[in-house]
């Protein structure tokens, strides 16, 4: 089974590579789900075909899904909430308050993991297509089980028998199930591990992000690639849409053609390392099938868009005399915006408001943090052994 993730800027045109790439894969015989994370619901609009929170039979091998954060919360939360609030009520917080604080960080983006795990783990289909939501949404999508986990664990100063036990007599007392709620917040953090072993496997998940061949874009685009390739995503592709064609748009448009030329050329140089798709502007307003395949065949022609079409690899551990050599690939890597620190087994690299953690080998605790240089593409940071 197939995982592939579109990511961009807001407005880039996600949707439509989504919807296309999926009708291309389901035309080649994928039995083919795309899936719209993203709250403003633009997928039965660009399919133009009326979705539900289930997969619907949009045409053959094709089936589209358009993401109701209040439908999966029900569907996959039931006595989560419930064990919240009434543990923020134990610890003497005011009822409405305890009803605000029950509701999760991240609960929309948890839900939609949810759903990418149950399809994964029956095999419901060949390929899953997510149209996602602009870079910095989708950033917090991927990153969502570490940051939940800290969360709830904070939150939460009871152990887990503890937690059990009582919910046991508070389940025989007032019928609120507390046990049966701890239980799901256990399954719920090993399912959203799951996926994110999911999309962090490049054989399984292959990220793409769209951009367009404007200033402001290309930066954005930049950032987003810096921060996937931080928190070790398979970018496998990237796809430049609406791109004007220069012989019919000459006169009173030369000068953004000019512009468009030229930052062509800037996307091919940057991002020569990975394969680049172009998608022509059709010169209409694409939705329905028959566009949306018009769409696809301008970026794919010939080419299964189903195959990973490029796989790297991000970190580097070599062994020397006096220690090891760390190597991270940052191919956008800004060396005056960055923080790094060592504690223990556990190197932390700070990037603008981003932050990884890289989990070293446990030997790496009679290590010391030693000079770091940046040679494009990678950060190299030394590791020293600890004198006597």
């Amino acid at each position: 089974m197939r995982i592939i993730l579109f990511t961009g800027k807001g407005g880039v045109g996600k949707t439509t590579i989504a919807a296309a790439t999926a009708i291309k894969a389901a035309g080649q015989g994928y039995k083919t789900l795309v899936i719209s994370t993203d709250p403003a619901h633009s997928l039965s609009d660009a399919l133009d075909f009326q979705l539900s929170p289930e997969p619907t039979l949009v045409s053959e091998n094709l089936y589209a899904q358009e993401f109701d954060v209040y439908y999966s919360m029900q569907k996959h939360w039931k006595n989560i909430r419930q064990l919240m609030l009434t543990v923020f009520r134990w610890q003497g917080f005011e009822t409405v308050l305890a009803e605000e604080m029950s509701a999760l960080p991240g609960m929309e983006e948890a839900s939609a993991f949810m759903w990418i795990e149950k399809y994964y783990s029956e095999k419901t289909f060949d390929l899953i297509v997510i149209d996602s939501a602009p870079t910095g949404e989708t950033l917090t999508l991927l990153t969502l089980p570490q940051v939940t986990k800290w969360w709830v664990t904070k939150a939460f100063p009871f152990q887990k028998f503890a937690i059990k036990a009582v919910g046991k007599v508070v389940r025989g007392t007032t019928g609120i199930p507390l046990d049966k709620g701890y239980e799901e917040l256990q399954s719920l953090f090993d399912k959203l591990e799951r996926v994110q072993k999911i999309f962090s496997d490049p054989n399984v998940c292959s990220i793409r992000l769209v951009t367009n061949p404007e200033h402001m874009v290309i930066n954005e685009t930049k950032r987003a690639y810096t921060y996937l390739q931080l928190y070790g995503y398979n970018i496998d592709a990237l796809i430049v849409n609406r791109i004007y064609p220069a012989d019919e748009l000459a006169g009173i448009f030369q000068k953004y053609l000019d512009s468009q030329k030229k930052h062509l050329r800037e996307i091919e140089e940057d991002f020569s390392e990975i394969p680049i798709f172009r998608a022509a502007h059709l010169r209409e307003e694409v939705f329905g099938v028959d566009l949306l395949s018009k769409i696809s065949e301008s970026i794919y022609a010939d080419e299964d868009p189903v195959q990973v079409f490029h796989q790297e690899k991000l970190v580097e551990l070599e062994e020397k005399k006096d220690g090891f050599l760390m190597k991270i690939k940052l191919s956008f890597f800004d060396e005056k915006q960055f923080k790094l620190k060592k504690f223990g087994d556990e190197l932390i690299l700070e990037i603008g408001n981003r932050r990884k953690n890289f989990f070293l080998p446990r030997f790496a605790n009679f290590y010391t943090l030693g000079e770091h240089k940046f040679v494009k593409p990678w950060l190299i940071v030394k590791l020293n052994k600890a004198k006597n």
